[in-house]
């Protein structure tokens, strides 16, 4: 442990695996970090990898051990920035509330970068302003995102902004004029050049809020990603490996993502214990901590129609019902079609049907930050937005440019499927969608994803929809009213459904 010096720029407290390799990228961008932990070995784990780590050993440490909230607070400059990195909830607020205790103050900065409810967020900006500045930054990309570079997603107060865009710039992700990825990592060696994953996304919790989306966005790739491999193994019974080398050829076109990349990888792996594919020995229960299933909730409350999304969470809770499942196989029969069907076309159909609906997952994850925008007063840059996905994320794939592009000076497109490359792109696809969700069908294969994609697109290109009908039962049974299409707009009308003439007024 140090000296009072007050020469460290930012302060950590919470050195688990996310907040270290934070630490330590921050590090290699030459800022000096003061950490704490409760836990004294992960003060002392991060002590010794920022020592072997270190490109000049005789130079002093550019990480050092705090043994409390004070001795923290006592290294850093003014006005001081602690970054909070411990688990969402409860705990976020005892340590806002410890660092009252130790000595913060109302010009200091404090910045939750845990994977907190952005409602959490909003309230703790209210809450603390007496004392110090919170402000929200999610981090997505994982321990290598953070370690190396990791898309960052902060939103709050704008004064604080300044003073956090420097770093916050430093240690992100970074992108070549082309949109891709510039990979390093080598510890010691960051990368410096390139646009950084990074942007101001507005004030309270509107960066905690992005994060989410991104997240039930990546619910709906990854279900997606699932669907195509199911399907062509299902249809065409190849082997993980062979599914592996496909993906991998189709990561090299439009397809090209991390999700897609990794997919590839994994499915080319074999179980050192068993010889088997490893995918083959790993349990069909999927786990969830929540994100995707916050944005199918607020997507519902707002009225936004993410179906895409909410399948792929009721798909994750699906899988857990392992016993339920295994008694059902032996009850419940499909009545299915079979036939001979060219593996040619199949692959073809299933690699455009996952191309469009990724792309209605993503039309999705927009139009529910556009309600949102509405519903918490915030004004967001979508083409940003898409700008700070391409890299150092989860989601991160070549096809972010495009929706950078299509947003970039139209903040006003209404939905993705309306832009030009967009819409060409589903027109040109959409049969293979189509022949997958057929053949999943016939063939007795549950893809809830591929379904609800064709769903939604089928029903946004729709002049008419049926909600007439459903409109008039609902004013049938509970009297709540209909407009007509020859009334003013938003004069509404009740009939008197069981009376002879079926009378009908205004309301």
């Amino acid at each position: 442990m140090l000296n009072t010096n007050q020469n460290c720029n930012i302060g950590f407290v919470g050195l688990g695996v996310m907040g270290k390799n934070l630490a330590l990228n921050l590090a290699d961008h030459g800022y000096r970090v003061a950490g704490f932990d409760l836990d004294a070995n992960k003060i002392q784990d991060v002590l010794d990898t920022e020592e072997r780590e270190r490109p000049d050993t005789k130079k002093e440490a550019r990480i050092i051990g705090c043994s409390n909230m004070e001795n923290m607070l006592s290294n850093l400059a003014k006005p001081r920035v602690v970054v909070v990195l411990v688990p969402a909830g409860q705990p976020v607020d005892i340590v806002c509330n410890n660092l009252i205790k130790a000595g913060i103050e109302s010009d200091d900065i404090v910045v939750d970068c845990g994977n907190s409810q952005w409602t959490d967020t909003i309230r703790r900006e209210a809450e603390y302003k007496d004392y110090f500045k919170f402000f929200g930054t999610a981090v997505s990309g994982g321990e290598v995102g953070a370690r190396f570079g990791p898309s960052l997603m902060p939103g709050g107060d704008a004064d604080s902004w300044k003073h956090l865009q420097p770093m916050w710039e430093a240690v992100a992700a970074k992108v070549d004029e082309n949109g891709k990825p510039i990979i390093s990592n080598t510890p010691g060696k960051p990368v410096t050049e390139g646009e950084p994953c990074t942007a101001y996304l507005g004030p309270n919790g509107a960066g905690h809020y992005v994060k989410m989306v991104h997240n039930g966005i990546e619910y709906a790739d990854m279900q997606l990603i699932c669907e195509a491999y199911h399907l062509l193994r299902s249809l065409l019974g190849y082997e993980p490996e062979e599914i592996g080398k496909l993906f991998a050829q189709w990561n090299q076109g439009e397809l090209d993502s991390y999700l897609v990349e990794i997919t590839a990888d994994i499915l080319q792996q074999y179980d050192a214990a068993t010889g088997a594919p490893l995918v083959d020995m790993i349990l069909d229960s999927a786990g969830q901590k929540g994100t995707g299933r916050w944005t199918s909730i607020s997507a519902t409350q707002m009225g936004v129609p993410a179906g895409i999304i909410s399948e792929s969470v009721y798909a994750r809770a699906l899988s857990t019902l392992t016993t339920e499942r295994e008694h059902a196989a032996g009850i419940l029969t499909a009545e299915v079609e079979s036939g001979e069907i060219a593996a040619e076309d199949v692959e073809k159909a299933i690699e455009e049907a996952l191309y469009c609906a990724k792309i209605c997952a993503y039309a999705q994850g927009f139009q529910i930050m556009r309600a949102a925008e509405k519903e918490y007063d915030w004004t967001f840059n979508f083409s940003d937005i898409a700008k700070i996905w391409r890299g150092g994320c989860i989601i991160r794939a070549s096809f972010l440019q495009r929706i950078a592009d299509a947003f970039d000076g139209n903040r006003e497109l209404e939905n993705l499927l309306l832009n030009d490359y967009f819409a060409d792109t589903m027109a040109k696809k959409q049969a293979g969608l189509r022949k997958a969700v057929v053949l999943a069908a016939q063939s007795g294969v549950p893809t809830p994803a591929f379904f609800s994609a064709l769903a939604y697109f089928d029903g946004y290109r729709s002049e008419v929809l049926p909600a007439n009908l459903l409109q008039a039962q609902r004013d049938y049974f509970g009297a709540h009213t209909y407009e007509r299409v020859d009334g003013e707009p938003g004069q509404k009308y009740h009939t008197f459904w069981q009376e002879e003439g079926r009378p009908e007024r205004k309301v």
